[in-house]
């Protein structure tokens, strides 16, 4: 890894909680995804298994019923709630589901989950039915009000091309589009994304629209930017890509985003100073969790080559993180 990349980590491990005897459970993340429709299963269990096997405490899926019977058969490690619907046959092909009223409904018990969660992931799995998405509109509404960091991807990015208002100026706030998304995102934004920009004035030009939020440019190196801060992630990843590896970025993402919690919280002592900003830490949850998923994928491709998969990402995700982290010291982390 380059010198830039090795110094970016580093202040990345300092967000890591050590293993203290006196945390209790809950205290080093708490993270819901919503997502999961009836066709969609496996991107919503990839990133909430990616969360949780990073070292989130508890990983929630918030799904519709048809979704959550599934998913419950992949894991008992997850606490599957089937909160959400899907519009009524006869609606699917409309502009307007059911109407306000019955989004309303079905969104109040997941935003009444909110003040028990750190973080939200929104998008995989979740599909473009329009109940889905009307419920999902007023989540993250209410998520903002509330403070609550969010990571968008996948089909909750079609919410923000369609409203670039829905998360502009919201800095707790974090999207990770590949490239297909990325151009509609500039296109809605009514940017002009040359080729002959470079990929920190792209993606900086994005962030720079959408009010500071923090977006993570998918492609050969990751960029991650704000608007005024860059960072790229040029570690090697596999050159396999299979469908559900951008799950486990935004998985890893939400844990990162969990244990600023915990350091904002001052959990545990960090003997470095000064402290890291807070805001500054949103782009290094950020890159945490795209080294963690490009070191994944390295790894799963070694041993897979082309017939890697999404779930051999999850596999190998204690090793990235030990690879690239190591052991976090207990001893110089007491208060």
């Amino acid at each position: 890894m380059s010198a830039k990349t090795a110094a970016v980590l580093a202040k990345v491990r300092r967000m890591i909680p050590p293993m203290l005897e006196n945390f209790h459970k809950g205290q080093l993340g708490r993270v819901a995804v919503i997502g999961g429709s009836q066709d969609y299963t496996g991107a919503p269990y990839f990133s909430a298994m990616a969360s949780a096997r990073l070292g989130c405490d508890m990983s929630h899926v918030i799904c519709t019923p048809a979704a959550g019977a599934v998913i419950k058969t992949y894991s008992p490690n997850l606490m599957v709630h089937p909160l959400m619907r899907q519009s009524p046959p006869e609606a699917q092909d409309s502009a307007v589901s059911e109407g306000p009223t019955s989004a309303d409904k079905i969104a109040s018990p997941i935003i009444d989950m909110l003040a028990r969660l750190h973080v939200l992931v929104i998008g995989p799995g979740l599909g473009r039915d329009p109940l889905m998405q009307d419920t999902v509109e007023r989540v993250v509404r209410a998520a903002k009000d509330k403070g609550v960091p969010i990571v968008l991807d996948a089909d909750a990015l079609q919410l923000v091309q369609k409203d670039l208002e829905l998360i502009k100026g919201y800095t707790e706030a974090v999207l990770t589009p590949n490239v297909v998304e990325f151009d509609r995102l500039c296109k809605a934004a009514g940017i002009n994304n040359s080729e002959s920009q470079s990929g920190t004035q792209r993606v900086e030009a994005l962030a720079n629209a959408l009010g500071g939020v923090t977006i993570i440019q998918k492609g050969k190196q990751d960029y991650i930017s704000n608007g005024k801060v860059t960072l790229v992630d040029d570690l090697e990843g596999g050159r396999k890509r299979s469908g559900g590896q951008g799950d486990t970025l935004t998985g890893s993402v939400a844990t990162f985003l969990a244990w600023r919690k915990a350091y904002i919280d001052q959990l545990w002592n960090d003997p470095e100073t000064p402290r890291l900003d807070k805001q500054e830490m949103i782009g290094l949850a950020a890159f945490g969790g795209s080294a963690i998923t490009r070191e994944c994928s390295r790894m799963a491709f070694l041993k897979r080559g082309r017939s890697l998969q999404a779930s051999d990402l999850t596999d190998e995700i204690h090793g990235a993180f030990m690879g690239l982290f190591g052991e976090v010291d207990e001893s110089s982390s007491k208060l």
